[in-house]
């Protein structure tokens, strides 16, 4: 029987750039970062530079490792072209041939709540189960969907964009260009936001954050070690942000009706003073509650690594139909 080679996951972030060499089991042999350039023209030669790093040192292992690549943005159907990255100046940017020609290797390109999705299901929250989705909780809201074993892209390649699903009419504005956003709502941003709010009316119970947000401001993992530590106001904001995202779950399964909700992204670190007001508002809200079978909301396992494994698997499985291969 051949072994299955190692691949190279790429998770390309706004403020770092992580590669990781990947078992087909989703063992990381071997990983590397650097910040993200300034530069959007100089980003794809930083990944280059990674994944050669990683080649060297492994070329025993990895001779033709192909590289799967997660990005934040729209990611065209043919799975190489960036159409709009939010964090990074890249309008139609052929990313998947550029790296091609720049490692030698076969890449796919996807986007990085998709990718973290798939390592989700591959290797973490979802690996016993067929069909789910992932809410990602970070800055802003992302999502991923995985059906009978298979990662949802939709019909142009933007499909699983949760967070701008319209929750309140005439809302909050969003950087999407619309108003009412879910992300506007249910984010670490909006955490934050949040938070200042209560700070700004000096009401009761502010004295632990406004202590704690003295020198640096408010932070969302400023907040979860407050409610950890068992502070109310704390508490409550996560409560209210759980909320939302319940009732957005409740949403989603009305649509997708997937047996598994993971909740990941760095708001997640806040664990069951999140996830517990997150079921509670799900089995509110869920259509027809009591007469079906629902999701399992769970906490994704896997952390900051679910998009290098998802990526490096993709990468892997992917056909050579939808991969850009070296000249």
């Amino acid at each position: 029987m051949t072994a299955v080679e190692p691949a190279i996951g790429v998770d390309i972030g706004g403020t770092k750039v992580a590669a990781a060499l990947v078992e087909a089991d989703g063992t990381v042999l071997d990983s590397a970062e650097v910040p993200t350039p300034s530069a959007a023209d100089q980003v794809a030669e930083a990944v280059a530079d990674l994944v050669a790093r990683l080649s060297a040192d492994h070329a025993q292992i990895a001779p033709r490792a192909t590289v799967g690549v997660g990005a934040a943005g729209f990611v065209d159907v043919d799975r190489s072209t960036v159409t709009f990255a939010p964090n990074i100046a890249w309008r139609d940017e052929p990313l998947g041939r550029r790296l091609a020609q720049l490692t030698g290797r076969s890449v796919v390109v996807e986007n990085d709540a998709n990718a973290a999705a798939w390592g989700e299901f591959r290797f973490g929250a979802g690996s016993d189960i067929d069909d789910m989705v992932l809410v990602t909780v970070g800055t802003g809201v992302g999502g991923g969907i995985v059906h009978r074993g298979e990662l949802v892209r939709g019909g142009f390649g933007a499909a699983g964009e949760i967070g701008h699903l319209r929750v309140v009419r005439d809302g909050r504005p969003c950087g999407c260009g619309r108003r009412g956003c879910f992300e506007q709502y249910a984010s670490g941003s909006a955490l934050v936001a949040a938070a200042r709010e209560r700070l700004a009316d000096g009401g009761p119970g502010t004295t632990a954050l406004a202590r704690a947000a003295d020198d640096s401001g408010v932070t969302g993992p400023m907040i979860t070690t407050l409610a950890q530590g068992g502070d109310p106001l704390a508490i409550d904001l996560l409560a209210e942000l759980g909320r939302w995202l319940g009732e957005g779950c409740a949403d989603l399964v009305a649509v997708l009706d997937p047996r598994v909700i993971a909740v990941g992204g760095g708001v997640a670190a806040a664990g069951e003073l999140l996830l517990q007001p997150v079921r509670e508002a799900f089995e509110a809200h869920l259509p027809a509650a009591g007469h079906r079978r629902a999701a399992q909301i769970r906490l994704a396992t896997l952390g900051q690594r679910a998009g290098l494994l998802g990526a490096a698997d993709l990468g892997r499985r992917a056909p050579m139909t939808t991969r850009e291969r070296a000249q």
